[in-house]
Parts: C-alpha cells; structure tokens; sequence
C-alpha cells in the first residue's frame, strides 16, 4: 500500500486470547495489517487458523484482548456499545455463510432489515431496496420468498440487504462455503463488481481458489500472518 492511499482497516499488534478452561488459546497473535479503501482482500487459512476471529474483530463483536483495531482511523473499541452499534450500521456491511435470509420474508423485507435504524421514511426505504435488488440482478423477484430463489439468487440477497445502506466496508465470511462452484462463482462476481464501485471488501475463505477474485491474499495459521501477497490476474 503506498503512502498517498487512504487507510480503511488497521490492525496494530492486535492479540486475542480464549480461555478454555483454564488454558489459555491464542486466537490472534500480534496480528498487524493494513487494507487500503478500495482494496478486495482475501484471508485464507485452515479451520482454526484465527480467520474467523480476525473478521468478528474487525467486526467490532469481539474485543481484542491488546492492540488497537482502527476503521478509518476509528478506534473501534475505544466506542460505547451503542456507538459500535451505530458504527456497524454506518460502516460495515456483512455477507456471512448460512446467508442468514428469514425464511418468511421476501427478498426486498429481507433486504429491508439493513435499514432497520435508518432514518428515512418507509417509502424511502422500500425504493433503495428495489433499487439495491435490480442493481444485483433480482428486478421482478423482490417479493419471491427464499425458498422460490436459487442458491444463487438466495446468496445476492444477502449482498443486497449488506449493501443497502452503502456501507464502505463490506465483510465476507465464507460467502461461498455452502453454495456449489457455480453459484459461488456467482456471489464471487458481485463481490467483485461491488468493489470496483468502491467498497473496500474483505472475505474471509478457506478455498484457495475463490481467493483470486481478491486483489490480495492474506494467509494466516495459527493466529499469525504468514503470507501476503498481491493476486497478478486481479489487479
């Protein structure tokens, strides 16, 4: 990252330890690294490697034990609980794996919850979530329950509803981990579409392969960063 780019992330010496009966387990170990706004950052590593600790962290849902997390040059936990919720709301935009869409909601209510604390009237929202739809591919479909969208459809519904709000940063957790190559490939694509608009995303996998839609690759085992590398096709 050169000096003239802006900072989105930082992560300075951030330690997180587990207690496990007794037995101390360290989760993240003086883990330090910086993503630039407009980056696309895959972390990579195995089952247990600290990946998923890393993403609740930044997250702002799980205090580091020492060290600083900074969004944008915002302490992140130097905020009160309703200021980390504000925040999220404001900054942070998530994908996660089970896609977590309610089954009983249509696409465009599910894509309403991420304007649940927005202040704007309803007809306001309804008209950002129709647009946020038709801008992932799903006009006409925006009152179809889940189960009537394929897995495909089901996974740019959650993009959806984390980008209604037109947060700068965009989370992933193994977005592609429950869906077949095909329609990962899908979801890897909006993904990669949504940072070429300008959202900062950073995914977490355990495939190295879904890895090189990211500009960046970063490998971590055993709570420690052990590779960091640009991805040549995706620059």
């Amino acid at each position: 990252m050169s000096k003239m780019e802006t900072t989105m992330i930082e992560f300075q010496d951030v330690e997180k330890t587990y207690d496990t009966g007794g037995v101390p387990v360290h989760a993240l170990n003086e883990v330090n690294l910086n993503v630039a706004e407009g980056e696309f950052v895959a972390v990579i590593g195995p089952s247990g490697s600290g990946k998923s600790t890393l993403l609740t962290v930044l997250g702002a849902m799980n205090p580091a034990t020492s060290g600083q997390v900074l969004i944008d040059d915002i302490d992140i936990y130097a905020l009160s609980t309703e200021q980390q919720a504000d925040f999220r709301h404001e900054y942070i935009g998530f994908v996660f794996q089970q896609l977590q869409l309610l089954p009983y909601l249509t696409a465009q209510e599910n894509v309403l919850l991420g304007l649940v604390i927005a202040k704007l009237r309803r007809a306001d929202k309804i008209s950002r979530a129709r647009e946020v739809l038709e801008r992932v591919g799903l006009k006409g479909k925006e009152g179809r329950l889940p189960y009537q969208l394929s897995g495909g459809e089901q996974g740019r519904v959650a993009v959806a509803r984390a980008i209604v709000n037109e947060p700068p940063l965009i989370l992933a957790d193994e977005p592609t981990g429950n869906l077949d190559r095909a329609t990962g490939k899908q979801v890897l694509d909006l993904l990669r579409d949504l940072n070429h608009a300008g959202h900062t995303v950073l995914m977490v996998s355990h495939d190295t392969q879904a890895a090189q839609v990211a500009g960046r690759v970063v490998s971590i085992l055993d709570g420690q960063i052990i590779d960091d590398v640009t991805v040549p096709s995706a620059v």
